[in-house]
């Protein structure tokens, strides 16, 4: 089942976003569900606002737990993060 996941970085944490990209970028890459991903940014492209991926696992309970131990999740860099089911319909 696909769920995207939307994370809203905390204001001014770019250095925590960056001290943990390299940890947050292999976990992901080892976790094998994500189907694409990467972050969103500022209109201009210079600034990173907050991430997206959207992952296929078995349900609700599996994606909650990949996110508690996402490696950004740990620092606490976002705001908020948004799970949702997904249907991909266009590519």
């Amino acid at each position: 089942m696909l769920f995207c996941i939307y994370g809203t970085d905390k204001e001014n944490s770019l250095d925590v976003r960056l001290a943990n990209r390299t940890a947050h970028l292999e976990y992901w890459g080892n976790a094998g569900c994500v189907q694409l991903g990467g972050p969103f940014t500022s209109d201009d492209g210079e600034q990173m606002l907050g991430s997206m991926l959207v992952v296929d696992v078995e349900d609700r309970t599996t994606v909650e737990a990949l996110v508690k131990e996402d490696p950004y999740t740990l620092a606490g860099l976002f705001e908020s993060v948004d799970i949702r089911a997904w249907k991909w319909l266009l590519k």
